[in-house]
């Protein structure tokens, strides 16, 4: 939808409501401009009639408002319960909203992992503090949770096969520099 010259109003709002949709989730897309097309399929009956967009629009908050209530209504708490049962409980929200073409095929996979990496910060409620790091080549299954930090980068200096790659209980130094090697054009000095 990037790349379509769109001239007509509604459609460059289905466009806008593409592209958010896509930096915001990364999935969804079609969903999004099919559902918003049929609101406005629906609505458009209304507009010939002369029913003024103001009260189509409050029809549509009040129909998402009882929807909502809905939603609420038939919610499960999962207060009470016991560890392997809120487990579970999430790992069916998650499923569910694993449902995309990219990952549809693996949603349980990546659905007990989604748990495992919100249970792990359950105490701060801070989910930024979730990372995701992209790596190519490899299946999806090959993905993994890392409890901790991990650094994409390679052993590339001479004698690595020696070095230990695992470190128990490490002391942790936190640094303001980058940790890389300079080339030599970098470091050299002109005299």
């Amino acid at each position: 939808m990037k790349l379509l010259n769109i001239i007509h109003p509604a459609a460059k709002i289905l466009v806008d409501i593409a592209k958010s949709q896509d930096s915001e989730v990364g999935d969804g897309t079609t969903t999004v401009v099919l559902l918003a097309g049929e609101f406005l399929k629906e609505a458009n009956p209304f507009i010939e009639d002369g029913v003024h967009p103001q009260n189509i629009i409050r029809s549509y908050r009040a129909a998402g408002n009882l929807a909502i209530s809905k939603v609420k209504e038939l919610s499960v708490s999962k207060e009470g319960k016991s560890l392997e049962e809120k487990k579970s409980l999430l790992a069916k929200c998650a499923a569910t909203t694993l449902s995309s073409k990219l990952i549809g095929g693996e949603k349980e996979f990546f659905a007990e992992m989604v748990v495992d990496a919100v249970l792990a910060i359950v105490n701060d409620d801070r989910l930024n503090l979730l990372g995701i790091k992209k790596v190519l080549g490899g299946t999806m299954r090959d993905s993994f949770l890392v409890n901790g930090v991990a650094f994409k980068k390679t052993f590339s200096y001479a004698g690595f096969e020696q070095q230990p790659k695992k470190f128990l209980n490490p002391k942790i130094l936190l640094l303001n520099i980058e940790l890389e090697l300079k080339s030599e054009k970098e470091n050299a000095e002109i005299r």
